[in-house]
């Protein structure tokens, strides 16, 4: 591994493709610790010290710390990357989901990388005005909070929104510039990488957490001790082994091109596999999963504010909190529904079947055609249900651990979850670009040596 290391740093256009990622990401959290002006940091900071130390965390709040998850960003110390990479990231999916529905749009994609770039260029216009939104969503917010998190100076005047809202604003704008550079100049791909920087910067938090709550010889059931260290630690190992198994699992169906002859000469014939990805859906399906779930939780929350006497809202608010046993059986229900939905958007077995046919190959025993259609979608339906049930599981991990032992959610974040995820698929990419760049020039990889043979990682493929 040191050599491969090495290796890297010996090829110059690697070496600076390199240095230039990493130069980019330390501008990426220099920005993260700049705050908006006129916000009051310190009341944010004991707010979030007060809700820690007394386990509570209101819906607000978790919605802040699960957009910060994966957008990039930090909304609870309200810096100028707050927002994170969000808006750019919705504005690509919407984008993405109209190419399906729309005629126009799916014909401006398919002219190759002229409507592509069109389609980005869109996708870019339309953040700004997300930006704006979530923007102002989140200072009504701190404006609104008791008490206010805004100075007093400051405090609902013209300026301060002004400046907020620019501030969020450009702070995303910059940031999807900052990932576009990478794409271009530097190794990976930038907006996942920024994200991807986020998640583990945060992990310095859940050590010094598991520093602070750990008491050696200690009876009390709720503390840390050296048993729940040692738990997590294992727990963390099987979790990412299992998540880089599944991530890269596929179904290879074999396909066989048919022979052609051309003058004297026999072409064709060739045996191939198509791979079909277990977890087609990757992260989507937890986001937005995850996302919808945190409406009830925040309407439920608010209704027993104003009713506070009435039964039934605190039964239904208690059921919709996390961890709750109607909670994550709903969490699972949308988990399953979303994987199916996003794999339908994205998967479409009938073009797949229709570039069969034209490029002459074949699924031995079905005709080309409806037939093979059918087939491939038979096929997609029944792993995307194991591929489902993995999300579950990943999505579901962190709240049980964190209920079954009492360990702090930003703890157990780690062992499962989008996060983890993204992290995984990120990492795989990355090590998949050395791999191709330093073979391209005879030096091994990171998984060269005896028995490596057969063994390359695939990479990811959305």
């Amino acid at each position: 591994m040191f050599k491969t290391l090495f290796n890297i740093f010996r090829v110059p256009e690697l070496r600076n493709k390199v240095l230039f990622t990493i130069f980019m990401l330390m501008i990426y959290r220099l920005g993260y610790h700049i705050p908006i002006p006129g916000v009051d940091q310190g009341a944010m900071q004991e707010m979030a010290n007060k809700q820690r130390a007394g386990g509570e965390e209101n819906a607000v709040d978790y919605l802040a710390n699960y957009v910060a998850l994966f957008s990039g960003g930090n909304l609870s110390q309200s810096t100028i990357f707050g927002l994170g990479i969000m808006p750019y990231i919705s504005s690509s999916i919407i984008f993405q989901l109209l190419t399906t529905v729309m005629p126009s749009l799916e014909k401006l994609q398919k002219e190759g990388e002229t409507g592509r770039r069109k389609i980005q260029e869109w996708t870019r216009y339309t953040t700004v005005p997300l930006c704006i939104i979530q923007a102002m969503m989140w200072l009504t917010y701190m404006q609104s909070a008791s008490p206010p998190m805004v100075v007093g100076d400051y405090r609902g005047t013209f300026a301060f929104w002004i400046m907020g809202i620019v501030s969020l604003t450009a702070g995303c704008i910059f940031l999807m510039w900052l990932g576009e550079q990478i794409d271009e100049y530097g190794l990976g791909n930038g907006i996942s990488l920024i994200i991807m920087a986020g998640i583990i910067g945060r992990m310095p938090v859940a050590v010094t957490l598991i520093r602070e709550e750990f008491k050696i010889g200690s009876s009390d059931p709720n503390a840390m001790n050296a048993g729940k260290v040692i738990f997590l630690i294992i727990s963390f190992v099987f979790v990412v082994f299992g998540t880089i198994l599944i991530t890269q699992a596929q179904r290879r169906i074999p396909i066989q091109q048919a022979k052609q002859t051309r003058g004297r000469r026999l072409y064709g014939g060739q045996k191939q596999f198509l791979p079909l990805r277990v977890n087609h859906g990757g992260v989507m399906p937890i986001i937005f999963a995850q996302s919808l779930m945190l409406f009830p939780t925040m309407l439920f929350a608010s209704l027993n504010k104003h009713f506070p006497n009435s039964g039934t809202i605190r039964f239904l608010g208690e059921e919709f909190g996390r961890g709750s046993y109607l909670y994550v059986m709903l969490e699972v229900l949308m988990i399953y529904f979303f994987a199916y939905f996003w794999t339908t958007v994205q998967f479409q077995p009938k073009e797949m079947a229709n570039q069969l046919r034209d490029y002459g190959s074949f699924i031995p025993g079905l005709r080309p055609g409806k037939r093979t259609a059918d087939y491939l979608e038979k096929v997609m339906m029944r792993i995307t249900y194991v591929g489902g049930a993995f999300l579950c599981i990943i999505a579901v991990v962190p709240t049980a651990v964190s209920a079954a032992l009492s360990v702090n959610p930003q703890i157990t974040q780690f062992l499962g979850g989008t996060g983890l995820l993204i992290v995984a698929s990120v990492a795989l990419d990355m090590i998949q670009r050395i791999e191709a760049n330093l073979l391209m020039r005879n030096y091994g990889g990171f998984l060269s040596g005896p028995g490596a043979k057969g063994r390359r990682i695939k990479g990811r493929q959305y």
